[in-house]
């Protein structure tokens, strides 16, 4: 009898012994498997890494950086509505900088530090990545590229960016704004707890109804006969271009200084898709604009 409940004493201290909490690691200790690629076997990677080539239209290092980025469950309290975060949700550096990250995980969970948009000749993917699994800290550099623009940070680990984990580097001046930045900018899809249906398909239905004005009075124009400027091929038009193009050629032949003719065409195709993109936003948002007004005043 005595033997029973000894055993019964000893399965119940078990089974309310709580959970040892995962030690903190330092991955200094990574092995190289190339192309700045550096991982362990306890949990630690970095990928990316660019420590010494400079990137096109970089003649020096500028200045060199180092900051410490804390995640976890705690850095989102101060957001409503998300779940994870990290410590700091916007940071700025001038073109050409080398920066150290350290970033180190707080939770008992993966996270990453994944910074998108770099130039791919480059940097592999277009990327530069920190992650950690469970708590402990890792650190990785990059050479921040020439030039004005706006970087998207965040985990890639599947709903952590949704449910806070985001942030974005500016460097130089930057660009515009990233949407829904935790504490910097507005959600694109805020959290509704009225109770009421979603309204999105609604306005996106609007929004697709709206067609431009027409006025059925205006008379067809009729083209003008060319003139003596275009006859001698020599538009006003080709004019500006050539100005423009003797204007832009000097910063262009810095930005593309040391790159090889793959290196060019690529960073090229990389502008022209930006461009391209930023262009979709606006059409988006001028359109978007009236469907929000006429939603908001239902």
């Amino acid at each position: 009898m005595d033997k029973k409940l000894a055993l019964a004493a000893l399965i119940g201290t078990l089974s309310i012994t709580p959970v040892s909490a995962k030690e903190f690691q330092d991955h200094t200790s990574m092995m190289n498997h190339g192309d700045g690629h550096l991982m362990d076997m306890d949990g630690g990677m970095v990928m990316g890494q660019n420590a010494d080539t400079l990137p096109g239209g970089c003649d020096k290092i500028a200045a060199t950086k180092e900051i410490t980025i804390h995640a976890g469950h705690k850095y989102a309290e101060k957001f409503p509505g998300t779940m994870y975060a990290f410590d700091q949700q916007e940071f700025q550096f001038e073109p050409c900088t080398k920066l150290t990250v350290h970033f180190i995980n707080d939770d008992e969970i993966r996270h990453q530090w994944m910074m998108h948009g770099l130039p791919k000749y480059l940097y592999p993917k277009g990327m530069f990545h920190l992650e950690v699994s469970g708590p402990g800290k890792v650190s990785g550099t990059l050479i921040l590229p020439p030039g004005d623009k706006t970087y998207l940070v965040h985990c890639d680990i599947a709903q952590h960016m949704e449910k806070g984990m985001k942030a974005q580097l500016k460097v130089g001046k930057g660009a515009e704004d990233l949407p829904s930045i935790p504490g910097v900018t507005t959600s694109v899809f805020p959290d509704d707890y009225s109770g009421k249906p979603y309204v999105a398909e609604e306005i996106a239905a609007e929004a697709a109804t709206i067609t431009p004005a027409t006025d059925s009075t205006a008379t067809p124009t009729t083209s003008a006969a060319p003139d003596a400027e275009t006859d001698t091929g020599l538009s006003g038009t080709t004019i500006i271009g050539l100005a423009i193009g003797f204007l832009i050629a000097p910063s262009l032949a810095k930005k593309y200084k040391g790159m090889s003719p793959g290196e060019i065409v690529a960073s090229m195709i990389e502008t022209a898709t930006g461009l391209i993109s930023s262009a979709v936003k606006l059409v988006s948002s001028l359109f978007k604009k009236p469907a929000d007004k006429k939603a908001t005043s239902k």
